[in-house]
């Protein structure tokens, strides 16, 4: 099996399930417990916090452990907003996430904010200077993903965060596919809060990370117990967290090389589809991509069908988003950035991780064509 799908998910890391399996075991302790099992779990949870700050070069204090990327994104979306008290204006786009969307669409429809969406490109950029006329005395924040998880366009976000700081709005960046392949940052890239998500990177589902600036104020979306600083009640995944941070480091280690490397297999595996298949679309920004990442609408095929020969090759591969897996309303992302739905339904999204190797590539790119000319010759 050639698996690309790791935008979906990824497989621990041996090396983050060693450092986390302590404390699944013989240091189970809450680390809220005034005893030695919980004073060690503390400790483990503190150092993992650390750890964290540093591989994104921030405090140790501006890190928060959620249970994923969707928590993080409303943690930080909600949580800004309502603790804000300036107006009730909501900047974003509509390629975001839907943790994203659905968040500010919460504040709109439950506290009387308004949401603009700054428009996008055929290529999904987001142009700096629209971002910029939007933003007014009122806007409380403005949220843009750093990299898309459909299309892989990448985002300018540090001259976006130069913009929010001219006008006095604080920027989120849901930065969770671009760990482990762009630079985490953040005062490089500007931003006031960035959302990241361990199942993307080699640790296990269940465990993110929000950063938010000291400076800026947030509101719990959950209330209890006041772990996290009273930022997120719950007892804290400690395991989670301590192999988030191995990941994290591991991934910072070598994600210039991984990126170099796999950016390359990326282009010789895109030119080997176009090639193979004249009327593909590639979506997306041409150069400003994820390293890993690759979608295609193949006009006038069905995407599941293809989807459904390429697993009978061995090729693991998904249509989208797979938190939108079953539906049957066309991507929103890809309907945003001005496909028309029944050519969005036609989308194959092809996502690498950094151990895909050159012949895995070139399997994979002659299984993308055979498939879809099969898939084209059953519709004709």
């Amino acid at each position: 099996m050639i698996y690309l799908d790791s935008a979906a998910t990824t497989a621990v890391r041996r090396e983050v399930l060693e450092a986390m399996w302590p404390y699944l075991t013989g240091d189970f302790g809450n680390p809220s417990s005034t005893h030695s099992l919980g004073e060690r779990a503390a400790d483990a949870l503190a150092e993992a916090r650390a750890s964290v700050a540093r591989s994104i070069g921030a405090r140790a204090s501006e890190v928060i452990f959620t249970s994923g990327g969707t928590e993080a994104d409303n943690l930080a979306i909600k949580g800004i907003a309502l603790a804000t008290p300036r107006g009730r204006h909501i900047v974003t786009s509509p390629i975001e996430h839907e943790a994203v969307l659905e968040s500010c669409d919460y504040l709109r429809r439950h506290h009387g904010f308004t949401v603009s969406l700054v428009g996008v490109g055929s290529d999904g950029l987001v142009d700096p200077d629209e971002f910029a006329a939007l933003l007014t005395p009122d806007t409380t924040l403005a949220t843009i993903m750093y990299a898309n998880n459909e299309i892989g366009t990448v985002q300018p976000i540090a001259e976006l965060a130069e913009r929010a700081r001219a006008a006095g709005v604080p920027l989120h960046s849901d930065a969770v596919q671009a760990a482990g392949w762009l630079t985490l940052n953040v005062a490089e890239l500007g931003v006031d809060a960035l959302t990241l998500s361990g199942h993307k990177l080699g640790a296990p589902k269940g465990i993110g990370a929000l950063y938010v600036r000291g400076r800026v104020a947030l509101e719990p979306v959950l209330h209890g117990g006041g772990q996290e600083r009273g930022a997120r009640s719950g007892t804290e995944n400690v395991a989670g967290a301590v192999g988030l941070a191995v990941a994290l480091q591991l991934a910072e280690t070598t994600r210039e090389a991984d990126a170099a490397r796999v950016s390359t297999l990326r282009d010789e595996f895109i030119a080997g589809v176009l090639q193979g298949v004249p009327d593909a679309l590639l979506t997306g920004h041409a150069t400003h991509r994820l390293p890993g990442l690759a979608s295609f609408c193949f006009v006038g095929t069905s995407g599941e069908a293809v989807l459904l020969e390429l697993e009978r090759q061995g090729i693991v591969s998904s249509s989208g988003s797979a938190c939108a897996a079953g539906s049957d309303e066309p991507s929103h992302v890809l309907v945003a950035v001005g496909y028309e739905p029944e050519v969005a339904q036609t989308a194959v999204r092809f996502t690498m991780g950094p151990g895909i190797t050159d012949d895995e590539v070139r399997e994979a790119a002659g299984a993308v064509v055979s498939a879809v000319r099969a898939v084209q010759g059953i519709a004709r």
